[in-house]
């Protein structure tokens, strides 16, 4: 009898899960075709004030940064990740490893977010990181393994209900066997040639030897790029990486750059993470998983014993910059706006997340790093530091992303406070 009950209680709970299921598919669809899907259209809000938001403003009196510079909250943003401003309103798209995108509006211009809500709450998003717009302004919301484009999002974010085309259906970005809740956060841009880029990371430490061809077939641990419309053209740009969650594009050379983070396991300072750059076509190769940095080497090490007289391709790409150990750099911006000094003007911001696999902490930062004229990158240097405490080793804050709000400051998200920042120079 107890196991006719426990039976009983499987059933009714897959029954239930189905349910959902099978909810969920009709949203999309009608949503697909501009139907309305729910019936509520009032969507909560996020308080902007009260005492958690006092406590992060306490938190922000820390954080140094170099003469001139002043650093705000912006908004109260649970889960914050990767951002995309709005490109017709002061409003932000704001993607979360969980459930939820948020749509942040600055409804009266004074730099400060009156409004965060939840997104198109009635799709069910599964680790929704990857926010970014096509020229023309639609949304691109790429989850672990679903790719969504909404028009108009900026104007259609009110109610539950919003316009989707399903550009990748779930379970088709990546083969569903190498689903992993390890490097599923995806990032994305669409370049001037209208082609949806998207980070893909590997679901390894350093994948095993019996993977690396299927990877690197499939850009799984590299850069895929696609028709943000209906997914056609899948070509992979970048093999070779181990855990990208963070690219921008060069508006100056149109050049695609991107962050890696890098193999747990090796030491405190080692090895060095990257930012990379794209100049090649077809599948560039950046090295991984034989070597870090310039000549960091993975294969045969205690990371990666499999890997053991393997070698790196005959023609790979070294970073232009190789990153401290372990500051686990996540998203990255370059400045094309006219508020801070010359000096940053064209250059590139990046967040350094901050670590877990080192004795001693080290992170919490947003980094710069200057661009010559020839368009390669100078030298890697702190921006804003005091997000982690040095003496106690605890993080107040962990910056994820960067990007430049319509006044030319620079926004910061932060997923451990759940909130976005405001860097502002002069008055």
């Amino acid at each position: 009898m107890k196991h006719r009950s426990l039976f009983a209680v499987g059933g009714v709970a897959l029954a239930a899960m189905l349910a959902v299921v099978g909810a969920q598919a009709q949203t999309i669809e009608k949503m697909k075709q501009f139907k309305v899907a729910t019936t509520d259209l009032n969507l909560p809000t996020v308080a902007q004030e009260g005492r958690n938001a006092a406590a992060i403003r306490k938190n922000l009196e820390k954080v140094k940064l170099p003469p001139g510079f002043k650093i705000e909250l912006f908004a109260v943003v649970p889960d914050a990740r990767h951002m995309a401003v709005g490109p017709s309103t002061n409003m932000l798209f704001v993607g979360t490893r969980k459930t939820t995108v948020w749509a942040v509006t600055d409804r009266n211009s004074d730099g400060v977010a009156d409004e965060v809500k939840s997104f198109a709450p009635g799709l069910n998003f599964k680790v929704p990181n990857g926010v970014c717009w096509t020229k023309d302004g639609f949304l691109i919301v790429v989850e672990h393994n679903r790719v969504l484009n909404f028009p108009a999002a900026e104007f259609f974010y009110e109610g539950p209900d919003v316009a989707v085309i399903e550009v990748v259906p779930q379970g088709q970005l990546v083969p569903t066997e190498h689903e992993s809740f390890n490097h599923g956060a995806r990032t994305c841009r669409v370049s001037d040639d209208g082609k949806l880029h998207i980070t893909l990371g590997q679901p390894f430490n350093v994948q095993p030897k019996e993977k690396i061809a299927e990877f690197e077939k499939l850009g799984i641990g590299g850069m895929i790029k696609l028709n943000p419309f209906d997914g056609s053209g899948r070509e992979v740009v970048a093999r070779g990486v181990r855990n990208s969650v963070g690219m921008d594009i060069n508006p100056k050379d149109k050049t695609v750059w991107f962050t890696d983070n890098q193999t747990d396991g090796m030491g405190d300072d080692i090895p060095p993470g990257e930012l990379n750059r794209i100049t090649k076509t077809g599948g560039e190769h950046f090295g991984y998983p034989y070597i870090h940095g310039n000549n960091t080497q993975i294969a045969g090490t205690g990371a990666a014993p499999d890997l053991k007289g393997l070698q790196p391709p005959a023609q790979w790409t070294k970073p232009q910059v190789e990153l401290p150990a372990h500051q686990a750099q996540l998203g990255m911006s370059f400045y094309n706006a006219k508020q801070f000094p010359a000096k940053y003007q064209g250059g590139v911001f990046i967040a350094a997340h901050g670590s877990w696999n080192r004795t001693k902490p080290s992170g919490g930062l947003v980094q710069f790093v200057p661009l010559k004229a020839d368009g390669t990158a100078g030298a890697l240097e702190t921006f804003a530091e005091g997000f982690l405490d040095a003496e106690t080793g605890s993080y107040r804050g962990r910056p994820v992303d960067v990007a430049v709000w319509k006044d030319g400051s620079l926004l910061v998200s932060d997923d451990y406070a759940g909130a976005i920042y405001r860097i502002t120079y002069g008055n």
